[in-house]
């Protein structure tokens, strides 16, 4: 019986696996490792819940999100989906937007597109918050 279970269970997870969305189109992965100090002046915006900054790093730029100072989000502003050369903007304190398609991005759920057809999510980058010191990193 239980090999029985095994086996089941094995099945159940190849089949799985063959419905999984493979986006071999999305972003590929870069390094990126950055030090800031939320004290710093340009960081002024981000000292608070809801507040955000544009940072240098990444491929177009880094968006960094406070979400409730003890949690920070930061995604690459270059549009998962197109060759647009334009970096994405904030909008709304709720999604990153392509201006190029107007294809949206979630900041609140890990850059989960937001608009039909978009099947790629936003570069998010791990946001590690030491004291008053933010590390970005790439997973």
């Amino acid at each position: 019986m239980i090999k029985k279970m095994i086996i089941y269970c094995i099945i159940i997870s190849f089949l799985g696996c063959l419905d999984a969305p493979q986006n071999s189109n999305c972003l590929p992965s870069i390094d990126v490792s950055i030090s800031t100090e939320l004290n710093n002046p340009s960081l002024i915006n981000v000292q608070t819940p809801g507040g955000f900054a544009y940072i240098q790093g990444g491929q177009k730029g880094i968006l960094l999100f406070n979400i409730d100072n003890t949690r920070f989000v930061a995604f690459d502003r270059l549009c998962p989906n197109t060759d647009c050369t334009a970096p994405m903007v904030f909008e709304n304190g709720l999604a990153l937007r392509c201006t190029c398609d107007d294809s949206k991005y979630s900041v609140h759920f890990q850059g989960a597109p937001q608009t039909d057809n978009a099947e790629c999510p936003a570069r998010e980058y791990k946001v590690t918050k030491i004291g008053t010191s933010l590390r970005i990193t790439n997973f």
